[in-house]
């Protein structure tokens, strides 16, 4: 299936979870994630409309920064290490998985300009999760006041994998909490507009309880 024509069933979706909470559809950034697409389907994606690509690893993400033309904003959504960041950092305008200082001391030292990063938090507290508990977000974020080239533009967080709704709002809710508490403050290295949640199995649900960026793969571009 073409991926124009499964963006146009994800449209619909978003506009439905959009009427239903009383928001805008061009509230919600959809981000293609291309991970285990090839440079042609990722290609496609853009032909369709698509311009925000997320990668989880740097070595598909160099691959495909190499050859796409047409300028994708890159979202970098997957766990970094500290050693890969010289790799990445000047071609992603976007960073999902900032969870602990060492990371931000590196993103810090190699960045040429500040960098939009997300905080990774792991709501559910699944052990098989990335992430900091939803009780060390606020010192975190406190932290990272030091690094001049970090900007905390929202937070981040994967829901269990389950078709229990309520288990799911609950996730949801919880991060749009620490959200706001965050934007509260005030500090200017930490807008923190922005929610990054929602996946293909339940971008709907994370739309309603608030989400700005939704992370969809399979739904958009398949396996």
């Amino acid at each position: 299936m073409k991926v124009a024509d499964k963006l146009q069933e994800v449209q619909r979706q978003i506009q439905e979870a959009c009427d239903r909470s009383g928001r805008q559809p061009d509230e919600v950034k959809v981000i293609a994630v291309t991970k285990y697409v090839s440079v042609e389907r990722a290609q496609e994606a853009l032909e369709a409309g698509l311009l925000h690509l997320g990668e989880n690893r740097d070595e598909g993400l160099l691959e495909k920064w190499d050859k796409l033309q047409g300028e994708p904003v890159w979202h970098f959504i997957g766990s970094l290490q500290s050693r890969k960041v010289k790799q990445i950092i000047d071609k992603v305008s976007y960073i999902h998985s900032l969870d602990r200082l060492s990371l931000a001391k590196e993103i810090n030292k190699r960045a040429a300009q500040p960098v939009q990063c997300f905080v990774q938090v792991n709501v559910s507290g699944e052990e098989s999760k990335h992430g900091l508990s939803p009780e060390e977000v606020m010192s975190f974020v406190e932290q990272l006041a030091q690094y001049e080239k970090i900007t905390v533009c929202g937070l981040m967080t994967m829901a269990p994998l389950t078709d229990d709704e309520q288990t799911l709002r609950q996730c949801f809710k919880k991060l749009k909490k620490l959200q706001e508490d965050i934007q509260s403050r005030e500090w200017p290295y930490a807008p923190c507009a922005e929610l990054s949640m929602g996946m293909s199995n339940d971008y709907q649900i994370a739309i309603e309880e608030g989400a700005t960026m939704v992370r969809i793969g399979t739904a958009l571009v398949g396996e």
